[in-house]
């Protein structure tokens, strides 16, 4: 019996100590990617109701497919707290590596500050975050993407004009440099006055309600620049609805689908082309170089460029 006892004693230690040196050896684990090879990664989009968004998260999916990344995507449905939330969430999901779109460009600094606690890396697409430590951003030229507006109205209208600017979301870096890049081109512009400037948070319902007001109190009205194509949209509604789409020159920024369509169809003058698509797949592209520790630029700005019907067939947007 004495003899029993002391084997079941030995066998209990040895499993003590071999779990000990399985537990030891997963806390030394160094690197990005796990053990298996397969990389991670976690993906917190602001919203998914928003065309351009979708395309983003469409081009990571299916740049992920390919490099056979396991992506997890998150849906923060525009709510600062949310995306907190989901943050938090995908950092207790064992992810190699955090990407972030932010819904609010100073809430999601939070976010990022407790990857950098957790020991993983993160960066942004498309929207900043004012606060924490990013690997890299990787977006467009957002005061560039104003300036081309701008000078497309400059152009269209020969300088001259009452304008109506349709603003985005002004808690982003995003929103705040559209604006800003527009409104070089509009004080510089002495024949153009902006009749009204007023935020309709990249919605086209919300944008659409705003135009209704402004073609209310606004008899002439010779140019719109909506800060995203959700809002030109919805501003293309209310004007088409009001029977003044041949004295309005429209413009909007992302060219997304149902934009180039509009424009195609001789309803909407012109957009910015900023691809979401190819954004999806670079914020990837990324993610697998920061697996191999390979450098990245802290920051990497994808072109910009108009779209009319003159190129829309030129242009490549997938």
């Amino acid at each position: 019996m004495k003899k029993l006892f002391s084997l079941l004693v030995i066998l209990t230690v040895m499993v003590g100590l071999f779990g000990c040196s399985m537990d030891e050896g997963a806390s030394t684990s160094t690197g990005t990617k796990k053990d298996d090879g397969e990389l991670k990664v976690g993906l917190s989009m602001n919203t998914l109701n928003n065309p351009f968004f979708v395309a983003v998260k469409e081009g990571a999916e299916a740049q992920a497919k390919e490099k056979e990344v396991n992506l997890v995507v998150t849906d923060a449905q525009n709510d600062p707290g949310k995306q907190l939330a989901d943050v938090e969430n995908l950092l207790q999901q064992n992810i190699d590596i955090l990407i972030i779109d932010p819904a609010d460009s100073d809430a999601i600094a939070q976010g990022v500050k407790k990857a950098n606690d957790a020991k993983i890396p993160v960066f942004t697409i498309d929207r900043q975050s004012n606060g924490g430590e990013v690997i890299t951003h990787i977006g467009f030229d957002a005061l560039k993407s104003g300036n081309i507006a701008g000078n497309f109205l400059k152009d269209a209208l020969s300088g001259k004009g009452k304008i109506v600017e349709i603003q985005g979301i002004i808690g982003t870096n995003v929103g705040q440099q559209r604006s800003e890049g527009f409104n070089q081109i509009m004080d510089e512009t002495e024949g153009f006055e902006v009749v009204a400037r007023q935020s309709a948070n990249f919605d086209r319902g919300e944008a659409m309600k705003v135009m209704e007001d402004i073609l209310q109190s606004q008899p002439e009205i010779d140019g719109v620049y909506a800060a995203n194509d959700e809002m030109a949209l919805g501003a293309l509604a209310a004007i088409e609805a009001a029977g003044r789409l041949d004295e309005i020159v429209l413009i909007g920024c992302d060219a997304v689908d149902p934009a180039l369509d509009a424009i195609r169809n001789g309803k909407m003058e012109a957009t910015i082309a900023e691809p979401p698509f190819f954004l999806g797949k670079e914020a990837i592209d990324t993610a697998l170089k920061i697996s191999k520790d390979e450098s990245v630029e802290k920051e990497v700005i994808l072109d910009s460029t108009l779209v009319t019907p003159e190129n829309i067939e030129q242009v490549k947007t997938k």
